[in-house]
């Protein structure tokens, strides 16, 4: 991992405007849903993109980018398109439109928007680690386990109950949760890492 140039450099705005987010952000998560929350993927690059932003760690900041690139993507176009049709087309963002969710939390959830747009400034300053596949996968393994293990299953942290927090009966809970810790390296982050290799490639 090659140290970045000056002119690579992050703009410090950026950095004191990120710790800013998250000092509000942490708090109030807590206050509002718990820290069980933090252990979701999108929650933890919260705080994994402020160490990243600071430590203009390539690595830290690549791997966030996989793990909001596409998410953060899916989740806008679920969103989006539910508040102006009310479909949402793939799920995930039931909670936005729920009057019983408080609107703080609501609220707080936009970041999912900024997320992508930080570490994709962060990640075009300061070039991409190749090795953020492995290293965010490994992530969201423990991530997963965690979540099985130590988060109410009520709140269906990383979807380890059921998908999009809808019913899962189709397979045994083992061989669900096996199903899971490979398809969202392979469905989320593969495409992701494919396409950011070959971008910054042609730049």
């Amino acid at each position: 991992m090659r140290a970045p140039s000056a002119a690579g450099r992050l703009p410090l705005w950026l950095k004191l405007a990120f710790a800013l987010w998250v000092a509000f952000w942490a708090p109030m998560v807590a206050l509002k849903v718990g820290v069980q929350n933090y252990l979701w993927l999108c929650n933890l690059a919260n705080f994994l993109l402020l160490a990243g932003l600071w430590l203009e760690s390539r690595r830290l900041i690549s791997m966030q980018w996989l793990a909001t690139a596409l998410v953060g993507t899916l989740w806008a176009l679920d969103a989006g398109t539910a508040w102006a049709t009310g479909w949402h087309p793939i799920g995930g963002t039931e909670y936005m439109f729920d009057a019983a969710t408080p609107l703080g939390v609501r609220l707080l959830s936009l970041y999912h928007l900024v997320l992508p747009l930080v570490a994709g400034l962060a990640v075009w300053r300061l070039g991409y680690d190749h090795r953020a596949l492995a290293w965010q996968t490994g992530l969201t393994w423990l991530a997963i386990l965690a979540a099985r293990w130590l988060t109410e299953p009520g709140r269906n942290v990383n979807w380890v109950e059921a998908p999009f927090g809808a019913a899962q009966t189709a397979l045994p809970p083992t061989l669900y949760l096996a199903g899971l810790m490979l398809a969202w390296p392979l469905v989320l982050y593969l495409p992701v890492h494919l396409a950011t290799s070959r971008l910054l490639a042609r730049a």
